[in-house]
């Protein structure tokens, strides 16, 4: 996924990702860039009082799968991203239209809006010791676009045709330099997390270099240990630059099995896990946990595969015909127990991004128009494949509703069931054909030109294979257009055309649910954040 708030999932966009939901009150809603957003250092500030910090411990998080790579240019995953956060410290982020700086001190725009300079806090170093600068900064962008790397950000950094530039000023300054001025370039910026220049300088393909399985970052945590299938193990870094985190070390505990991983949380095995809206009453009964809801921005929909081996999603009619025999409405009531965690959907975009409208065509609760549609269509005993993760309880119940609708039309749906690391591989792998449903969400950016990854032809996260040239040629306009009226028209011009393609079935703007250890303190401070759970784990302490 673009944003890496990412993916899901993720998209997130696996994401994750990924993986990685939004609803109305979103508390990491973000404004324009435009909007001169207040800033504030990331100094971290002070718990409440009779609630001081101790120093020390251990922290275990569970996670659903194996992390695909840790390495930020590269991590698409829910898993990899939020290890990747604990690792790899970011430029700036921002929240509710407020920047948080982290290793960047400023980042100011030129009077004609096509310079930005960065500016880098002093001091700054990697794990291993080594001086973080603004060479590291303008390497990382230079593997991003060198198409050698295949970065799938590499798309961000592409503006009107040609590359940005950066160049470096000093050891603490990078000018990135615009071919064009692009109301979206902050929000681009704000995802990145730099590498460093001196592990992977003369490595051909970074993707693949061994050197990931020993990352050397620069955030609160330091590599320690992987265990394939079991854990992640970081360690404190006394040298990050916000000051020492309070924690020892955090563990990402490998927790495929749902069911056996709430038992874990409950026992005191596990101190931080996602739930699923039916699990909240039975942790919440324990009263040993913080249930916290909050929203990420993200979209939960039902992809079509346009690339499958039958080659019958390619016909919008077809796809709108299996939309039809859906009622969204009961999507939600299945898979998210009440409206309390999900909020209906019919953008492709959240309601936390500019130009957002839910004002657009939906093909929904009408079997009758979809058994139309198929015989129009000359499609007769339609069989399809729905990949399913097992163990996500969402993803179960969406499916097996599903599967019932699309029989009431006379579609078969062959449900295939897979752990949480066949699945991440199977969905992110853009030449597969041997399925043509996934239940999928993303999380991006407050600004519309980051979805040009996921719906553009040759976009490098179209995992759902759409392709329609008028949008196509509508994002390259929107990225270049500086008049706020006209970039509006035109991202609501293209809600509206991939609304009527059913390019996917959007089902929700959905919530993310944390139970969090009562015995863990600094939630707040550490910011609950989109796919990665906190922005700044250092602000986490045993009470």
């Amino acid at each position: 996924m673009r944003n890496r708030k990412s993916v899901f999932g993720i998209i997130v966009v696996v994401l994750l990702t990924l993986l990685v939901s939004a609803c109305s009150g979103n508390n990491n809603s973000e404004s324009s860039p435009s909007a001169s957003p207040s800033e504030s250092q990331a100094t971290g500030s002070q718990p409440a009082a009779g609630d001081q910090p101790k120093d020390g411990g251990n922290l275990i998080i569970a996670v659903g799968s194996d992390p695909v790579v840790l390495n930020p240019l590269y991590a698409g995953d829910r898993v990899s991203l939020t290890i990747d956060q604990a690792l790899y410290a970011p430029l700036f982020q921002v929240n509710s239209g407020k920047k948080t700086f982290y290793l960047a001190d400023s980042l100011t725009p030129s009077a004609d809006n096509l310079t930005y300079t960065l500016k880098l806090k002093s001091g700054l170093t990697w794990h291993d010791g080594e001086k973080l600068t603004a060479d590291d900064v303008v390497f990382t962008i230079e593997k991003i676009l060198d198409e050698k790397q295949n970065s799938f950000l590499r798309g961000n950094f592409i503006i009107g045709g040609k590359p940005i530039q950066a160049v470096k000023v000093d050891e603490t300054t990078v000018d990135f330099k615009l071919p064009q001025v692009n109301p979206a370039f902050e929000s681009t910026l704000v995802q990145i997390t730099p590498i460093p220049k001196h592990i992977f300088e003369n490595e051909a393909n970074i993707e693949k270099s061994t050197k990931n399985n020993t990352p050397v970052g620069s955030g609160a945590f330091k590599f320690k240990e992987y265990k394939t299938g079991e854990y992640v193990t970081l360690e404190r870094f006394d040298n990050y630059f916000s000051g020492k985190p309070h924690l020892d070390s955090v563990t990402y505990r490998v927790a495929k099995d749902t069911n056996a991983a709430n038992l874990a949380l409950q026992s005191g095995e596990i101190n931080i896990k996602y739930l699923d809206p039916q699990d909240v009453p039975t942790i919440q009964a324990t009263n040993k946990f913080e249930i916290l809801p909050y929203s990420e921005g993200r979209l939960g929909y039902v992809m079509y595969n346009q690339n499958s081996d039958t080659g019958l999603l390619k016909k919008k009619e077809v796809r709108q015909a299996l939309a039809y025999a859906l009622n969204r409405e009961e999507l939600i009531q299945v898979a998210y127990t009440s409206k309390e965690y999900a909020d209906p959907a019919k953008s492709i975009l959240t309601p936390d991004v500019l130009f957002q409208t839910n004002d657009v065509a939906t093909f929904d609760n009408d079997a009758e128009k979809a058994k139309e549609l198929l015989k129009a269509a000359g499609v007769k005993n339609l069989k399809l494949r729905f990949i399913v993760k097992s163990g996500d309880k969402a993803q179960e119940a969406i499916s097996l509703y599903t599967q019932q609708k699309l029989k009431a039309i006379g579609v078969d749906v062959e449900l295939k069931s897979m752990d949480a690391s066949a699945w991440v591989a199977k969905f992110i792998d853009q030449k597969a054909t041997d399925y043509e449903l996934a239940i999928t969400g993303y999380i991006m950016s407050f600004d519309p030109d980051s979805y040009s990854i996921l719906y553009t032809s040759d976009g490098s996260s179209n995992y759902s294979h759409y392709a329609n040239k008028e949008v196509d040629e509508l994002f390259k306009q929107g990225a270049g257009e500086a008049d706020a009226a006209k970039r509006e028209a035109i991202y609501k011009k293209i809600q509206e055309i991939t609304a009527d393609d059913a390019a996917i079935y959007p089902i929700a703007y959905t919530k993310t649910i944390v139970a969090v250890d009562k015995k863990y303190g600094g939630i707040e401070e550490a910011v609950l954040k989109p796919v990665v759970i906190f922005e700044d784990l250092s602000k986490l302490y045993l009470k």
